[in-house]
């Protein structure tokens, strides 16, 4: 039986009434839309928490207000140790980062001072696995609750850390509560791989790495049912990776959605209901990297996504020691500037062995609390940016900046900011040509198109029967359908200001969800997503209501926390009876939420 308000113990009661403070009265509340949405039977006790959206970037309007609403009546804060995610920016050399949006430092510090408020350490780290203080809850076989998508997947891989792949705000909720849904990656069935992975060819630079990791997401096709998002047991990786290789590839993977990766030692996969089986070989790593070559001149290198580890500034120490790079904007024809980012805890450290000093030496700017992805440039002077990390070139060539991005191993990016690598005219016209030659159809580009063709030859019912969050009560929108089988990047990938979807290769590219009622998997990506969601439902560009056909961690606590109409569970597949640009209904009446087409789409006559 699911966890209602009905079963709480004393201690969850006395939250959910609002005795404990306003913050853990919504904490509960919306612990129990999720529990519902997932199934779970309890509420399960949980030792550390990790929360994402703390850049005014990512976070944006969204989250600054509805922090404010908490500082309102933050009553006792968080109930468990809690850590915070890589902030916007590093106080300290703010003006060194050239940073031009309005009132940028003045929302940071609002920000910090508003989760510090409520009990949150501010470490401003995506990596809080590298901090001695968070390796206790590694060890110990303890629940958490754990936002920002990297140190999600790292944790489950390597530790004996579980938590599921909470959003930002689900992750607060718990950190709240210090309880969390017991569903999903807490169990054992629910960790069990979903994809098998066969990797020929040898890998040996973290970039490899890196990689592997994002080309995994690359292939997601509409027909997977993987309710957790994917899941890869891996053959024929090395058999002891470093910190950095496996740093490297977690981040990576969990661009789109990985929670866990199972490293397989030998050459059998563990009995599984795996949804496909992959290959990554030499021509698969050649390929990506030729595309993803730099194409036009670069006009800065940054280094550190996730922020960089001791090991990495030691090795980019070794690359700069006696060599030249700079910190500033260049002119044409010169060497781009270098910026490497890591966390405070790490730089300490670096500054105790002298690796801070060399790399600040040759002329880098060495920069804390902050990180490569959440970062505003400038774009009078960035227009296009080099890294060796596919977290990176994901999210900032997203809307977030939409600043091009390319990707080089790590020696090969500081070769290029000292000039011991310069690009040809007619390397760049090679890479282009190679990129363009590929072109043909994306994997999702024509899965989806197998998959409309499959929707449009089965017959379907009119009416589907679904549920909603307990939390809400009756309601009924009429409205225009935005559907598509494939999951939803919101931050970086949905803009929010307008709704439009922005992913090049997204079937729903181009299509805007304000005001429609959007059908779709669930959010993937980061997990400040439901942050976007917020600002888009403040400034009136929200969908009018939102239906997940899978387990969504990120949509689901936005749209508990504003009242933004939401079901899930139906007892038919609703993208073989609903069709984009449908009218449909979409109305709840006691713990029932029923579908209804109620007019075909100009296009789907």
């Amino acid at each position: 039986m699911t966890i209602t308000s009905s079963n709480l113990n004393d201690q969850q009661r006395a939250m959910l009434d609002g005795r404990q403070g306003r913050a853990r009265q919504v904490g509960m509340r919306l612990l129990l839309d999720l529990a519902a949405i997932a199934g779970a039977e309890e509420l399960t006790p949980i030792g550390s928490a990790h929360l994402s959206g703390v850049s005014p970037l990512t976070g944006g309007l969204g989250l600054r207000l509805f922090l404010a609403r908490l500082a309102e009546d933050p009553g006792e804060g968080v109930a468990i140790p809690t850590t915070l995610n890589a902030a916007g920016c590093d106080e300290d050399q703010f003006g060194a980062m050239r940073i031009v949006v309005p009132e940028f430092l003045n929302h940071h510090r609002e920000i910090i001072k508003s989760y510090a408020g409520l009990g949150v350490r501010t470490i401003q780290s995506c990596v809080p696995y590298e901090w001695d203080e968070v390796q206790p809850a590694l060890s110990q076989n303890t629940p958490g609750a754990w936002a920002e998508s990297n140190a999600i997947c790292f944790a489950n891989s390597y530790s004996d850390l579980r938590t599921n792949r909470e959003s930002g705000l689900s992750a607060l909720a718990c950190a709240l509560t210090g309880y969390a849904p017991n569903y999903g990656l807490l169990e054992d069935e629910g960790r069990r791989p979903n994809l098998a992975v066969t990797v020929t060819v040898n890998l040996d630079d973290p970039t490899d790495f890196s990689v592997l990791g994002d080309w995994i997401g690359k292939q997601r096709q509409p027909n997977w049912r993987m309710p957790f998002g994917p899941i890869p047991a891996i053959i024929g990786l090395p058999a002891s990776m470093t910190h950095e290789q496996r740093k490297a590839m977690s981040a990576a993977a969990a661009n789109y959605g990985s929670p866990l990766l199972h490293i397989i030692e030998g050459n059998e996969f563990p009995e599984a209901e795996y949804q496909d089986r992959l290959t990554f070989g030499q021509a698969e790593l050649t390929q990506r990297y030729a595309e993803l070559k730099p194409k036009t001149p670069v006009s800065l290198v940054v280094l550190g996504c996730p922020q960089a580890s001791i090991g990495e500034l030691r090795e980019i120490a070794g690359h700069l020691r006696g060599r030249h790079v700079t910190a500033d904007p260049s002119g044409p024809g010169q060497s781009p500037p270098l910026w490497v980012f890591t966390s405070a805890i790490t730089k300490a450290i670096a500054e105790h062995t002298g690796l801070a000093d060399i790399i600040r030496t040759s002329g880098a700017l060495l920069l804390e609390n902050t990180c490569p992805e959440v970062v505003p440039y400038d774009p009078s002077w960035v227009s296009h940016v080099l890294t060796n990390s596919m977290k990176a070139e994901h999210y900032i060539k997203s809307s977030l900046n939409g600043i091009p991005t390319s990707v080089m191993p790590l020696a090969d990016c500081i070769a290029v900011a000292t000039g011991d690598i310069v690009l040809s005219e007619d390397e760049a016209h090679q890479t282009i040509t190679i990129a363009h030659s590929k072109k043909s159809k994306t994997p999702r580009e024509e899965s989806h198109k197998t998959a409309m063709e499959e929707r449009q030859a089965s017959p379907t019912t009119t009416t589907a029967v679904g549920q909603g969050l307990p939390s809400q009560g009756d309601f009924t929108v009429v409205g225009e359908a935005l559907v598509t089988d494939t999951p939803i990047t919101f931050l970086g990938y949905v803009n929010r200001e307008t709704g439009i979807i922005e992913e090049e290769d997204h079937p729903a590219n181009g299509q805007s969800m304000a005001g429609k009622i959007v059908i779709f998997p669930r959010g993937t990506g980061s997990s400040v997503a439901p942050y976007v969601l917020l600002e888009l439902y403040y400034r009136g560009m929200a969908p009018i209501a939102m239906v997940n056909t899978e387990i969504d961690q990120q949509m689901a606590p936005a749209c508990s926390l504003e009242g933004i109409p939401y079901a899930y569970g139906f007892d038919t597949d609703v993208n073989k009876l609903v069709e984009n640009g449908d009218e449909v209904a979409l109305e709840r009446r006691g713990d029932r939420v029923y579908l209804r087409v109620l007019k075909k789409g100009k296009f789907n006559v």
